[in-house]
């Protein structure tokens, strides 16, 4: 926070989108985090409660308020089910960045957001060097779902994490400036961070794809993260850097829509990055950004025409998760289950409880992993109990933790993201 007048700003803000709640406690029945704890404080009307008096109680208790915002996964689900359609999301992630400015980053976080993370060329040139190293200090747990665990003690306990990809894809697919092809669009392309550097089979599919129906496409090298993570920890100084690397790269090329293949980005570029950045010049070129966003579903089902076909007999059985922000934030459930079904060799099942949140929720999985762990499992229960032989989701995060969840219950399900079922019969 640069000064005592833009924390006295925010806090006014966060007052005049704090008004609409009613406290109905519609939000309950959505929380994932209040169905595993059943406490009030960890529900959207509790958290509000809190912030009515943020100041004073961040100066009394400045931790506790701190513990009990990080305490949420921000999937949204609460701001989906309010009546009053309060922007819960928006409040929250203020309140965060009130919270980091009172309180300052820790030092760790200091140097992932300020060092790292908002440094691109930095930042995959240490991944790059871990891709090498990783073999070192985590062992093979399942070659189906591509996870590992720690040979030693870690900080990431004993979860399955997925192996960094031994070529990312700004190694394998460089800058691209395509002119409009058959299709008559063109698109620029955001990966984002775990499409780029650990699931770039997704990337390439999407582009697979989109060469096959005749879009061009504009892809610039030395993209940066979306800045959720920075973000999400209230760390309003590296987000702003990130967002400014990657307005500056997209606009320099003309294009008709933003694709990404992560619904965490696709929500982040179209709804956080015009709200929450501080920067006129900068809020003004994200606004006009926002409305080309789209997820890779719905550039191929509503604009290019992709349609379901005839399911398959004693085709493979594949299901769906429903990452939090696709369906939460930007209201996109049809058009994945659209591709799905657009494979001539997949049978689709759907799956009980297919939209709710798999507990991931990026760093509140690494905070709060237990709790993480126990929301999981109940997706991984539903994913083994639908029959299905594979399970498909549109957010790289997402494929991240169900794999983590399959891998521990031993369940040899492979997770996958939809652009890359569908892609695999495209010739």
């Amino acid at each position: 926070m640069s000064d005592i007048h833009e924390l006295i700003r925010l806090l006014g803000e966060l007052d005049d989108d704090l008004v609409g709640c009613m406290r109905c406690g519609m939000c309950q029945a959505a929380c994932p985090v209040f169905a595993k704890t059943g406490r009030e404080a960890d529900v959207a009307r509790g958290k509000l409660a809190l912030l009515d008096g943020l100041a004073h109680e961040m100066i009394k208790n400045p931790e506790g308020v701190k513990e009990r915002l990080e305490l949420c996964l921000l999937c949204g689900s609460c701001q989906a089910s309010c009546p009053s359609g309060v922007h819960i999301l928006d409040i929250f992630l203020k309140a965060r960045a009130i919270l980091t400015g009172y309180m300052g980053l820790s030092p760790v976080k200091k140097l992932i957001f300020h060092q790292l993370i908002s440094r691109p060329k930095l930042f995959d040139s240490l991944l790059g060097l871990g891709s090498k190293l990783q073999g070192v200090f985590a062992k093979p747990v399942s070659d189906v779902l591509g996870t590992s665990c720690a040979r030693f003690h870690s900080p990431l306990g004993d979860r399955h994490f997925p192996h960094l990809a031994a070529k990312p894809l700004h190694k394998l697919q460089k800058e691209l400036d395509e002119p409009k092809g058959s299709s008559g669009l063109k698109v620029a392309f955001f990966p984002g961070c775990m499409a780029d550097k650990v699931y770039p089979q997704t990337a390439l599919a999407a582009l697979k794809v989109l060469r096959h129906y005749g879009v061009g496409v504009f892809l610039p090298s030395g993209q940066a993260c979306c800045g959720i993570p920075s973000l999400s920890s209230g760390d309003e100084s590296s987000f702003e850097t990130m967002t400014a690397i990657n307005l500056e790269l997209f606009e320099k090329g003309s294009f008709d829509y933003l694709v990404t293949v992560c619904a965490t980005c696709a929500a982040t570029l179209k709804d956080v990055w015009p709200v929450m950045l501080r920067d006129p010049e900068l809020k003004v070129k994200a606004k006009a950004l926002s409305g080309k966003v789209l997820d890779i579903s719905e550039l191929l089902v509503d604009k290019l025409g992709v349609a379901p076909i005839e399911a398959a007999h004693n085709g493979r059985k594949v299901t769906y998760h429903d990452p939090c922000h696709l369906r939460n934030s930007l209201k996109v459930t049809a058009q994945p289950r659209v591709l799905l079904k657009a494979n001539p060799d997949v049978e689709y099942v759907e799956m009980a409880e297919a939209a709710s949140c798999c507990g991931c929720g990026g760093s509140f999985s690494l905070a709060h992993y237990d709790l993480s762990c126990e929301i999981g499992q109940r997706k991984a229960k539903n994913i083994v109990e639908s029959g299905a032989s594979e399970v498909a989701t549109s957010c790289p995060a997402c494929i991240m933790q169900i794999s983590d969840m399959l891998s521990q219950g031993r369940q040899e399900i492979p997770v996958r993201h939809v652009i890359e079922v569908y892609a695999e019969n495209l010739s």
